[in-house]
């Protein structure tokens, strides 16, 4: 189902961009058409102009010839003046061509125009598409309730605000902490908390850009760290500096060789057998990177590659998840949200009211990528299941932990044996613990 239903829509999406494209075929050949016209006319006009000028000015003086015989005396130049003639009209030809001219341009817009209003059609039939394919109602997959207390719209508000501030969009999060008038103590934690990782986006961003001083600044100040958790990036960060110069030419090739002498040494055994292969990148210096084996190092993708394994173990090292949590739950939402409308179906059909049949769990389980997955929950080892404020976990005297809910089933009045231990206690000694 959900398959065909992306077949249709982009079916639609498809058939649009063919019409973009044919009308930007269209386009451009009309459009330099209409340029050719103006240009043939603009030569006419300015013709037409040169014949005007030189007519008038031929018209309106005379000079008389020096061997006329002049009672005023010999040689004796005197000017004759007449009436201006009248100024000379465009020919019948020259009138022709403009309006001939015009005619062909008016033509063309007028052609261009219609194309682009039929292309609107094509462009809604695709929202059509989508709306008769896709379910546009989620109310039945939502609890809008919770929103209406204020700690939890205040939980929201902040988690918006430091996903704002991961992206180093900080003026953003102010307007938004202001706004929703956020507590200062959690606005301060919004910025404490998210201040390491901003610099780690930053520098992650630059890498992608190909600069590389703030990366190698950040991976000198922890290198002892990394070398412990035996990090690839510290080396592949200097590996690609390295590239870097070598690709330069033959100019840098003594910066190059120094660069290598002063970075790699700490590197020598454990990258041996790649070291000497960068080395041998200088033979191929008189003809360029670009043709040799080692022209990949030109490419974006490994640029990508070396800023996504840098967020990945600055995060691990810092102990911050490189996504935010506003990223994760969206993402995981996005995940589960066909499910969650396929058991909608199944339960409006069955004539179940409600989708909820708890209040703090799904009615089905979604099946997760590793990358959404948490643990940070206890989850009672008897009766199998996460706790939650209405179902937390208790610490018995013998040091054990369960459920409430196991808390209850196991007991026997105030009495209850631990199911870990032999030990008899008091059910109402236990302890509410916190994760």
């Amino acid at each position: 189902m959900d398959n065909d239903a992306c077949a249709s829509v982009e079916k639609e999406l498809d058939r649009v961009v063919t019409k973009l494209e044919q009308l930007y075929e269209t386009s451009t050949a009309e459009i330099g058409d209409i340029a050719s016209l103006m240009s043939e006319l603009v030569k006419v006009l300015n013709k037409a102009e040169n014949e005007m000028v030189t007519t008038l000015n031929t018209s309106t003086q005379m000079n008389a010839p020096a061997n006329v015989d002049d009672p005023m005396g010999d040689g004796v130049s005197m000017q004759v003046e007449t009436e201006p003639a009248e100024p000379q009209r465009l020919t019948e030809r020259q009138i022709e061509i403009i309006r001939e001219a015009l005619s062909k341009c008016n033509e063309r817009v007028q052609k261009l125009s219609t194309e682009h209003r039929d292309l609107h059609g094509a462009v809604s039939k695709i929202g059509k598409a989508i709306d008769r394919n896709f379910s546009a109602d989620f109310s039945s997959t939502m609890r809008v309730d919770v929103l209406q207390e204020e700690d939890n719209l205040m939980l929201v508000n902040k988690a918006i605000a430091k996903h704002y501030c991961r992206q180093g969009m900080d003026s953003v999060a102010r307007t938004l902490i202001k706004e929703c008038n956020m507590a200062e103590d959690n606005a301060q934690d919004v910025f404490d908390s998210e201040r390491e990782f901003a610099e780690i986006y930053s520098i992650w961003l630059q890498i992608q850009k190909r600069y590389l001083r703030e990366a190698l600044e950040w991976t000198i100040r922890h290198s002892e760290q990394l070398l412990e958790r035996h990090s690839i990036i510290e080396f592949r960060l200097h590996r690609m500096r390295f590239m870097q110069l070598v690709s330069q030419g033959v100019g840098s090739q003594n910066e190059a060789i120094m660069y290598a002498r002063t970075n790699f040494k700490k590197f020598a055994v454990r990258y041996e057998h790649e070291i000497a292969n960068l080395m041998a990148s200088f033979i191929y210096l008189p003809g360029g990177l670009e043709n040799s084996p080692y022209k990949h190092f030109l490419e974006q993708e490994m640029w990508t590659e070396l800023s996504f394994i840098f967020l990945k173990d600055a995060c691990q090292l810092l102990g911050i998840s490189k996504n935010s949590a506003l990223s994760v739950v969206i993402n995981a939402g996005c995940t589960a949200l066909p499910a969650l409308l396929n058991i909608k179906q199944v339960m409006q059909s069955r004539q179940v009211l409600g989708m909820w049949n708890g209040c703090d769990e799904l009615p089905i389980e979604i099946d997760l990528q590793p990358e959404f997955r948490f643990h940070s929950i206890f989850a009672c080892p008897i009766l199998r299941q996460q706790t939650s404020e209405d179902n937390p976990p208790k610490k018995l005297t013998c040091g054990h932990v369960i459920s409430n809910d196991a808390l209850h089933k196991l007991s026997n009045g105030h009495i209850l044996k631990c199911p870990y231990c032999p030990v008899e206690q008091n059910s109402e000694e236990a302890v509410r613990i916190y994760f």
